[in-house]
């Protein structure tokens, strides 16, 4: 055996075995380093999520001159549907929600939650016209919701006054053959606060070239909104409705009114309301005259009717006084008085008193003097 040659091995193998655990060292000692790093980042996200400060949402402002926001409070184009046996039951109007004006299904929750469906119809052909329906081929609005009650469950709390899912659909019956056409579902939702954001719809006629869409024939083009599956008593709103064409152009709205108009009619509405009240007002001013000279007149016919029995009773007293009374001069003189006092009972309350009250003074007088 070469010895040499065989330590000569063994010191190779022995450096190489050496070689290979500093790396093996080194490995994992960069591993460890990796994963600290890792690690603090994750943890100071963690601390960042929960210190987090939620923030309330807000209303989306309308960025297209053919929206209708409703600012002009006028919503005469939309009706409510309570036919269908899964309608809520409301009322709508225009109100301010968050500092916007919106269209408000107030919901009278006189339906139980579990599937009702708010819905509200949206005539085109009033906003448009029936050749810009006829042009329709997309609609987007905006919904929103505010609790009315604080039942809502989350997986956080119960008794939560937030809204919770938000979503639903709609449709229209388009010219091929009335024909029910539905538009794509949408959805949203606030867990948190009162009052959710702005969930955006779009209904598209996507059957447009098979005549699935509105025509100028039509006599009243309109669609359908539904919101569904709600969670909490709440009202809906809807915002800024927007119909394009088929390029996705807006298209004009055919009732809308200058600032001008806006202003004339607004004063005109004004005005309408003050004749109104002042018409209310002289109403009741004349009833009240009406009333007050009513009761002077029955009061007067009273009062002549006590001055009218009480000179027949004076008459009645003189006329059965002695004969000594009748053969005095002063017979003469109270039978005068009385005669004056019947006489003047039909000019009035005041001439009447007074001239009672001479004839029965005298009537006194003539008694004492004999």
């Amino acid at each position: 055996m070469n010895y040499k040659s065989f330590i000569a091995g063994a010191m190779a193998f022995a450096l190489a075995a050496c070689a290979a655990g500093c790396s093996d060292k080194k490995s994992s000692d960069s591993k460890q380093d990796n994963n600290k790093e890792t690690t603090a980042p994750t943890e100071t996200t963690a601390a960042e999520e929960t210190t987090e400060e939620l923030l309330p949402p807000v209303p989306v402002e309308a960025t297209d001159p053919n929206t209708v926001t409703f600012d002009d409070g006028i919503f005469d184009f939309v009706t409510t549907r309570n036919e269908d046996k899964d309608c809520a039951s409301g009322t709508i109007s225009v109100v301010e929600l968050m500092g916007n004006k919106m269209l408000r299904f107030a919901d009278d929750n006189t339906v139980p939650l579990d599937g009702k469906v708010q819905k509200v119809i949206i005539s085109a052909t009033k906003l448009l016209g029936n050749e810009g329906a006829a042009k329709v081929r997309s609609i987007e609005f905006d919904m929103y919701a505010q609790a009315t009650a604080d039942h809502l469950k989350t997986d956080d709390a119960d008794g939560v006054r937030a809204p919770g899912w938000i979503g639903g659909g709609g449709g229209t019956v388009t010219a091929k053959d009335n024909k029910w056409y539905d538009f794509k579902e949408f959805s949203g939702g606030e867990y948190n606060f009162e009052t959710s954001g702005n969930v955006h719809a779009v209904f598209k006629f996507l059957l447009a070239d098979d005549g699935q869409c509105w025509t100028e024939e039509m006599e009243d083009a309109n669609f359908l909104i539904m919101r569904w599956g709600i969670a909490n008593e709440s009202d809906m709103y809807i915002d800024n409705i927007v119909f394009y064409d088929e390029d996705g152009k807006s298209i004009p709205l055919a009732y809308q009114k200058s600032k001008m108009e806006q202003l004339e009619d607004a004063a005109s509405q004004m005005k309408a309301e003050i004749e109104e009240k002042a018409e209310e007002a002289k109403a009741e001013f004349n009833e009240g005259i009406e009333k007050v000279k009513t009761e002077s007149e029955k009061a007067r016919e009273e009062m002549k009717a006590e001055y009218e029995k009480a000179v027949a009773d004076m008459k009645a007293k003189f006329e059965n006084a002695s004969d000594d009374i009748k053969n005095s001069e002063e017979y003469e003189k109270v039978k005068a008085k009385i005669a004056e006092a019947e006489a003047r009972i039909s000019e009035g309350s005041a001439k009447a008193k007074e001239a009672y009250e001479e004839a029965s003074k005298a009537f006194e007088e003539s008694r004492n003097n004999q």
